[in-house]
Parts: structure tokens; sequence; C-alpha cells
């Protein structure tokens, strides 16, 4: 045992650095997430993985070690549960995936938001949901169809929730970060709503979204949340069992239709502006209305 060996092929730079096979991945992943390697060798491999970046056949090899320890959710109907991932929260904008999760949940579905806080400075989802009167679960809920649920990282799986947490050490994102967003932790079947910041991500995601056989939707989020920015109308992707579609071309540059965000991101503010829209006191923004569709048209594939 030991990771050693993988540390030699993914360590010399970003020139030098090898890939690893699938298998080999999965190893190493799995090994890090039992804790059956030293605080250093973590640390080198997220150093090492930062800069020589991860291969769609790496990150599905870290996904087939995750998925082999994570915990399920299942859904109570057995109806397709859609899952939110949610690591970044809000820093100039609101975070609004409470918002996309309650209209998805309006239409029937049951809807699963996994997360916890990596940015000790940002307003994350669990403080909002609270108000919302979502309580986080402390163990694992079975979804009824129209149920909202807020499962921690660390009970689908302590290990990731871990090497999560190696950020706050380290200072540096890791390969973990990026997996968090492409699991799936159901028992049954689901759509996954996945987002990328930069557009390099968008490639790299998507294959391994097709690697994985998943049914997805990816799109460029807000602020690294899986929320449509309400000023945008970004391209969404879909994939149906790891085929690829088009659902939305998307529109370069600023709508000029704004929708009337609060200006203020904490908890409260927000907190009262999605009930106002639930209530339909305030227009939901355009481009979220259409990612609900699309959520819901993969849902039925």
């Amino acid at each position: 045992m030991g990771i050693s060996q993988y540390l030699k092929e993914i360590g010399r730079g970003k020139q030098g650095a090898r890939p690893l096979a699938r298998e080999q991945a999965a190893d190493l992943f799995g090994q890090v997430l039992d804790g059956a390697v030293t605080d250093l060798e973590v640390g080198a491999f997220c150093i090492a993985m930062r800069v020589k970046g991860e291969t769609p056949e790496e990150m599905c090899g870290f996904l087939d070690a995750t998925q082999a320890r994570l915990a399920r959710v299942a859904s109570a109907s057995g109806r397709t549960i859609v899952v939110l991932p949610s690591y970044n929260g809000a820093r100039r904008l609101p975070v609004l995936t409470p918002l996309l999760a309650a209209l998805v949940a309006k239409r029937g579905l049951p809807v699963l938001i996994h997360g916890t806080a990596t940015e000790a400075s940002r307003v994350v989802v669990r403080e909002v949901l609270e108000l919302l009167d979502v309580q986080a679960s402390d163990q694992l809920p079975v979804l009824r169809d129209g149920q909202v649920a807020f499962v921690p990282t660390e009970l689908l799986c302590p290990g990731l929730k871990r090497l999560l947490d190696v950020r706050k050490v380290v200072g540096v994102r890791n390969s973990a970060h990026s997996l968090v967003k492409l699991m799936d932790p159901c028992a049954g079947p689901s759509v996954i709503v996945s987002s990328y910041t930069h557009p390099e991500y968008a490639v790299s995601m998507g294959a391994v979204f097709e690697k994985m056989g998943s049914t997805a939707l990816l799109l460029r989020g807000t602020e690294g949340e899986v929320v449509a920015d309400a000023r945008r109308l970004p391209q969404m992707e879909g994939f149906v069992r790891g085929q690829r579609v088009t659902l939305e071309e998307g529109r370069k540059g600023t709508l000029t239709d704004l929708p009337h965000l609060p200006k203020e991101t904490d908890p409260h503010t927000t907190a009262a502006y999605i009930r106002d829209v639930l209530a339909a006191r305030k227009p939901i923004p355009d481009s979220m209305a259409l990612q609900v569709e699309h959520i819901l048209r993969l849902a039925s594939a």
C-alpha cells in the first residue's frame, strides 16, 4: 500500500507529470479517502494535482473510488432526485441555490442539496436554508416527492470532507473541490446539476459526464454555485446517460431586462427574496426559469 509510486508520476511538474490510468487513480484516491496515507502524502497529492490538473480519465477514477464509499440517498417514490452541489456560497451576489431547489421541488421532484463551507468569508447555502425551515440532515434521508433536503458532505463520505478541509491548511483547492460537483450520491435515478467558472472546465467536466454515463446539466454558474446567473442566459448542456444534448445555446453579454436582485448577500435578505419569488410577489429570473425547465426535461428523459 501507499501512494508514493503515484506521486512520482503526477509530481513532476506541469510539463513532466504523467497521467494515471483510471484504475490507478481510483486506488490512489481510495487510499486518500480511507485515511491510509500520511498527512504529508495527502498534501503532496493535493499540490501535485493542482499543478498538473486532472485528466477526465483520472477524475473518473477518483469518482469510482468515491462512489464505492458514498452513503446513498434514496427517493421514497423512486422518482428521479435532482442533485445540487453547493460548496462556494455567496460573495457579491446572493446565493440562490435554495431558490432553484424550491422551484424544482414545487414541480414535484425530490431535491438533494449537499455541501460544506469551503470559504469562511462567504455566506453558505446552509444558513439560508435554515431561515427557510430546511434544517441540515443528521442522518441520511429518504426523500419525498417535492421535498428539499440538505445533507452535509461528512454524512455522505467523511473522507471527502477531510480532503476538502485540507484547503484550510494548504490554502488552495484540490481535486475534491471539482469532484463534489460531479459525484452522484443517489441510490436511484438522478439528475446532477453542475457548474464551472472557467471555460476549460466545461470541456473536462463534460468528458467526465460522458465517461461516467451520467444524467446531468452543466452550465456556467454563479460564483461557483450551480444556479444560472440571473443577469445572463448561459449555455446549458445536458447529458442523458452519458449522451450529450444541447439544451440552451445561451446568449453573450448581459441581459437587457435585469431582475431586481437584493443588493445585500446576507442570509436574512436572501431568504426574504426567495420567499417573495416563491409567493409570486417577485418574478423568477428568466435564466433560472429556463434552468428549471431543462432540469425537468432531463429528469423525464
